[in-house]
Formats: C-alpha cells, structure tokens, sequence
C-alpha cells in the first residue's frame, strides 16, 4: 500500500508478469529440473517426476509471497519514467517518418 496510484487492469497485469517473471527466475533450477524429467513424457511423468514436481511446487510456494508481490510493484514503478520516454521516442520517431512520408510523396497534411 505504499503506493496509492491505482493501476489499470493492464497495468495490474504487468505489474503479475513481473511477480511471476521474478518467482520464476527464483525457482529456475527446479523448473529446469522438473522439465528435463518430463520431457517425452505424458501421463507417466505425474508419477516419475514427482520429486521433481514437489520440489518445484515446494520452490514457487516458498517465493509466492506478498512480499514478492510488493517487490514487483516496486520495480513497475520504479520503470515508469523508463516505459514513459521509450513511449515518446517511439510516438516522436512515427511523426518524423510520417514527415518523410509526406515530403516524399508531396503530400499535404491529410495525405493528399
């Protein structure tokens, strides 16, 4: 709650891409782990990898946690300023090449 802007639904949803990105990150060797065990497996790979998948599971319920959580939200909006310039170099490279385009062309302002 340290940070009282509401998010939109999409950036909510950024903010658990972190989250989970970050849990994953954590918990890499045991999902490589588990991966490498189930690989060419089906329905065999519940009983075979179960240490595995406990491990995994073990892992990522250990780094779930709201403090994570907090951690991710902190790093969204600490990438705010970031995402917002690369926004308005992106809109200021589309009006120069929409200039080019028009001068090119010998286009008036509606592109006529």
């Amino acid at each position: 709650a340290r940070n009282p802007i509401p998010l939109s639904a999409g950036q909510e949803q950024q903010v658990r891409d972190l989250y989970y990105k970050r849990v994953r990150t954590k918990c890499a060797d045991e999902i490589r782990d588990f991966a490498s065990c189930a690989l060419n497996r089906t329905i065999s790979a519940t009983w075979a990898c179960r240490p595995q998948r406990l491990a995994m599971n073990a892992c990522m319920v250990q780094h779930a946690t709201q403090a994570e959580q907090d951690a991710a939200r902190e790093d969204w909006f600490l990438g705010m300023d970031a995402r917002r310039k690369e926004r308005e170099e992106k809109e200021a490279k589309r009006i120069e090449q929409e200039k080019f385009h028009r001068e090119w062309w010998g286009l008036d302002e509606r592109g006529r």
